[in-house]
């Protein structure tokens, strides 16, 4: 949802409104909670039912995510009720969680409703992540074994768990984050370092020219 700059009065009043409600305590904070989330279950139900199809979820599963996400995004908005600009309806800005909340909770579902191996390698999907379009199969042969080996002998233990996770399997960095016990921004760090050693093993082997860059490794 883009933002505007709030210049109507009645908008201006209502978001006030919102922030000392919600901010406030006894009757008037519960009045406020109810009708936000409120609010917020009905567009996290939206998003659900928009998103289900490609993950193929339906029925209780949805509803499950969406008042997980609702109530998950009033919790998030009450928190951060500090960082309202007021550049927008608080509405519109309060939305914004809960839609990323399905988002992030449907996709954790997902990968655990079907037992995903982060840990499983299938090598013969790696070429196609490489901006290189070989010519015949046994260059992709070529260069899938180059990557694998490039990975064992290159890589801490650490490094090629995230990299086969993260860009072979195609685990979300959340997800993996979650079943591992660290963070997204760790993970991210360690994935930035495996593909540097990666690029390196690769240009020194001949497979990838000093001004390649990889698309996803």
């Amino acid at each position: 949802m883009k933002e505007v700059a709030v210049d109507d009065a009645v908008i201006a009043g209502e978001n006030r409104r919102w922030v000392r409600d919600l901010g406030s305590e006894g009757p008037a904070r519960e009045a406020a909670c109810s009708d936000l989330y409120t609010l917020l279950l009905r567009v996290a139900k939206s998003e659900a039912r928009r998103r289900a199809p490609i993950l193929r979820l339906d029925g209780p599963e949805l509803e499950d995510i969406a008042h997980q996400a609702a109530a998950d995004a009033l919790m998030a908005v009450t928190a951060r009720l500090d960082r309202f600009r007021g550049e927008a309806r608080f509405t519109t800005w309060a939305t914004k969680f809960v839609i990323f909340d399905v988002a992030t909770k449907m996709n954790r579902h997902h990968w655990r409703r079907h037992e995903v191996s982060y840990a499983e390698e299938d090598w013969s999907r790696i070429a196609s992540r490489f901006d290189l379009g070989p010519e015949d199969e046994a260059q992709v042969r070529e260069f899938v074994a180059a990557v694998s080996a490039a990975v064992e002998e290159s890589l801490s233990e650490r490094q090629r768990l995230v990299f086969v996770a993260t860009v072979l399997n195609g685990v979300p960095t959340d997800v993996l984050a979650d079943e591992l016990g660290s963070t997204h921004n760790a993970l991210y760090k360690v994935l930035f370092d495996a593909r540097k050693k990666l690029r390196a093993a690769l240009v020194a082997g001949g497979y990838l020219a000093d001004a390649s860059v990889a698309r996803s490794a």
